[in-house]
């Protein structure tokens, strides 16, 4: 398989976790999601990490991890809390406000040096949003303030992520899925909710499909360069509006539509200046 294939993959896998987390959302703490996603990829890891146990003797840098880990679990709580409480077609569109967000976190944090085409992106991106949402204040929802958090929040991970630049794999995936289990639990445990066997095997299934997603994401970007697969991801924008018109019966706004085309123009300007 092609990178852009491993992608598409990638995209699809994402899109069904999430559609099952927003069918299920409302019924369950999103905390307890995310420990019964954890704890699934946890069992999927486990193997590897046998046959790889050997790396973790080299482990070092552990602050960087225990912070990636909490960023982590703030992100993807929030990110379920969201999801299930947005129409999917904006959520994703709001979703790709990331990269922008990123740059700047980069600027602020790492020194890195931006060309001012890139901050005009940027604003425009900004104005993308503020499109998509719509002037009524009313638009601003718990749902959209877990929405911000989810997208500065993985922002935040992926600018530590960068800093462990060099750790195996296998141990990024163990301290992830590990973490995510550990840092849920308590939280999970307080407000549980008893879930049935049906939806049980809906929740292991949604924590199957992240966790391939993830392998397809790493086989991706191993065999295609970020320029090419970049502009690709924004297929996931069509995907999810097609999920929220025909299962959650979502019609999304021409200004969700509006918003999401300046804000994906936005985001593929910021990687060609």
């Amino acid at each position: 398989m092609r990178g852009s294939a491993w992608l598409l993959a990638d995209i699809a896998l994402n899109i069904w976790a999430l559609t099952i987390v927003k069918a299920l959302g409302l019924d369950f703490p999103a905390v307890q999601l995310v420990f019964i996603r954890a704890v699934v990829g946890l069992l999927l890891v486990l193997p590897w990490v046998a046959l790889r146990y050997d790396q973790l003797r080299t482990t070092d840098r552990l602050p960087l991890h225990l912070l990636r880990v909490a960023l982590a679990t703030l992100t993807l709580t929030a990110s379920f809390f969201a999801v299930a409480r947005l129409p999917f077609a904006l959520f994703t569109a709001l979703s790709f406000t990331r990269p922008l967000v990123l740059m700047a976190m980069a600027a602020v944090l790492l020194g890195e040096r931006i060309p001012r085409g890139r901050w005009g992106a940027a604003l425009a991106g900004l104005a993308g949003v503020l499109i998509a949402v719509g002037p009524d204040p009313d638009g601003w929802t718990w749902g959209m303030v877990a929405l911000c958090v989810t997208v500065i929040g993985g922002s935040a991970t992926t600018i530590v992520t960068r800093t462990l630049n060099g750790t195996p794999p296998m141990v990024m995936m163990l301290f992830y899925t590990g973490g995510l289990a550990l840092c849920s639990a308590p939280f999970a445990l307080l407000g549980w909710v008893p879930v049935s066997g049906s939806v049980l095997l809906a929740l292991v299934a949604a924590g199957v499909f992240a966790q391939a997603a993830q392998y397809c994401f790493l086989r991706a970007h191993w065999l295609a360069d970020t320029g090419v697969l970049g502009p690709l991801s924004y297929v996931s924008f069509l995907a999810t509006t097609l999920v929220g018109f025909f299962v959650f019966s979502e019609v999304p706004g021409l200004e969700t539509i509006a918003g999401a085309a300046v804000i994906t123009l936005a985001a593929l300007a910021v990687t060609r200046f």
